[in-house]
């Protein structure tokens, strides 16, 4: 049941409430409409990471905008699913239903991922920009087969994959992975070398196409090995997305040799210090709606 936090804007009559799981569905499809390709099962992974997170603003009872404010720690939340229904747009319904939400990240740091057309919106809110990510998209050119090294994710290996996600991510997040790595419909693997994780990575299926994130990895090497490996059961022509950090070369050189082509960028921003991690193991991001 969703529990009202605030009336703004009066003339509108918009009011801002937590939003269920099921609610958030629509919200999903929303973000279909816009073309982000979210992934078709990602609602029951996200909102259970905070279910008080996740925020509706309605007018006559009826949803017309959204945000998620998600906090992974004490330290750290995370900012998606910026959206306005369409015939809504432009009556200041947007900036009330973020002002509204963003308390619930109280002090922490907060991070986004923004397209373009929302960049100085977020600059005037106290964002700064950190770095550049590219997605890359298209139908991959694939081995077909598992690479050398590279097993599936299973419960054994999660607590080691939750200590190499914390260099790549800023905070601790071992109970997502445990519903993202293993999600109907999700694949995963990580690879390792004498024993020790040097990369894991998780693919799942897409609106418009097949969803690669996180790609966390020592290296190229690794990197392609995961993606070799994660694409490998894919038919062909079956197309695959993946959000890749602009500044990492050998992540773009990866996309580019298995025929991967640039389709839009986002910009990492954060209201405060870029947090420490390993941005040289980040070959692709997690979700742009969570990090």
């Amino acid at each position: 049941m969703t529990n009202p936090i605030s009336r703004v804007q009066e003339d509108t009559g918009l009011t801002v409430t937590s939003a269920t799981q099921e609610e958030w569905q629509q919200i999903a499809e929303w973000a279909a409409a816009e073309g982000w390709n979210p992934g078709n099962d990602d609602v029951a992974c996200f909102h259970a990471t905070d279910p008080a997170g996740f925020f509706l603003g309605r007018i006559d009872g009826q949803p017309v905008s959204a945000v998620s404010i998600v906090t992974y720690s004490q330290s750290f939340a995370f900012l998606g699913f910026y959206l306005v229904r369409p015939d809504h747009r432009g009556r200041g319904i947007g900036l009330a239903t973020w002002r509204a939400a963003l308390p619930h990240a109280g002090t922490r740091l907060i991070g986004l991922d923004a397209v373009p057309a929302q960049q100085d919106n977020y600059r005037r809110s106290g964002f700064t920009a950190s770095y550049s990510t590219v997605r890359y998209g298209g139908s991959p050119l694939r081995t077909g087969s598992i690479a050398p090294g590279v097993v599936p994710v299973t419960p054994e290996l999660l607590d080691a994959i939750a200590a190499y996600d914390r260099d790549c991510f800023p905070a601790e997040r071992r109970d997502f992975l445990a519903r993202w790595l293993t999600a109907p419909g999700h694949t995963a693997y990580a690879r390792l070398r004498d024993g020790r994780i040097t990369g894991y990575g998780a693919i799942r299926p897409g609106r418009d196409a097949h969803r690669i994130g996180p790609l966390f990895a020592d290296g190229r090497e690794d990197a392609e090995a995961l993606f070799d490996s994660l694409t490998a059961h894919l038919a062909a022509e079956e197309p695959v997305a993946v959000d890749m950090p602009e500044a990492l070369q050998d992540a773009a050189a990866l996309a580019s040799a298995r025929g991967l082509t640039p389709q839009f960028p986002t910009v990492r921003m954060y209201t405060g210090p870029a947090p420490a991690v390993r941005t040289d193991r980040v070959f692709g991001v997690t979700t742009l709606e969570l990090g």
